[in-house]
């Protein structure tokens, strides 16, 4: 139940928030060149069980990728699923997935030079959005899916900030929002900081990671939060 807000100036540049939600037992690296012999060049957010991604960079094919869980829509045995972890990787080395694919639901979110997407998969059908210019956030759900509560909530807030290429410093505003958000119990359904297990998942808030990518570099940043679905220690 990650969560993403991006702004899209157009095509070739695009800056982004990304909140990680996963279960805390389940160990991970912070952003890393991990993969050093399979996907030279790119660095990424570890899951050491799998060995996957959350998030991926190849900053020399300005390529970057975010995995967000989605239900499926039909059962899918957890024997029979594929590991999702690989979607990110294949994402920044040019590879997007196709379907019909024996994995569970998710929301992958694509930036490259072409522009900026959102392939989603439900266990039975892969639809592709593209993302327009302009500020959009996702989760769970569709784009800007209203049907989501923090979506509802933060959106017409995230857009009434000034957009982020004409911000002297969009990370600060956009953190700074973010931090309000985390005024709300983790536990509510419209928190971007979130602490999942009373809705039956054992997924909290750990890190959130900020980046741009434009015709002049990427730039990408995680920060582990203090305690698991806490802003403050």
């Amino acid at each position: 139940m990650c969560t993403v807000v991006i702004d899209v100036e157009d095509a070739a540049s695009v800056r982004l928030l990304a909140v990680r939600d996963e279960d805390p037992q389940r160990d991970w690296d912070a952003l890393g060149p991990w993969w050093p012999e399979q996907y030279p060049g790119v660095i990424g957010i570890r899951d050491r069980r799998a060995g996957g991604a959350w998030l991926a960079v190849d900053p020399q094919r300005r390529r970057l990728a975010v995995l967000l869980n989605r239900a499926d829509v039909q059962e899918l045995p957890d024997d029979r699923a594929v590991s999702r972890g690989s979607l990110a990787l294949e994402s920044v080395a040019g590879r997007s997935p196709e379907g019909p694919l024996p994995m569970h639901g998710f929301n992958l979110l694509e930036v490259g030079p072409e522009g900026a997407r959102v392939l989603s998969w439900d266990g039975a059908e892969l639809r592709t959005t593209p993302i327009a210019a302009g500020t959009h956030m996702i989760a769970h759900d569709d784009l800007d899916d209203a049907v989501t509560p923090r979506i509802r909530t933060w959106l017409p807030r995230f857009r009434a900030l000034a957009p982020a290429a004409e911000s002297a410093d969009w990370v600060a505003e956009w953190t700074a929002l973010l931090a309000e958000s985390a005024e709300l119990s983790p536990e509510d359904d419209r928190a971007i900081i979130r602490d999942n297990r009373p809705h039956g998942y054992p997924t909290q808030s750990l890190l959130y990671a900020t980046a741009s990518v434009a015709p002049s570099g990427v730039d990408v940043r995680d920060h582990t939060l203090p305690s698991p679905a806490h802003w403050h220690a």
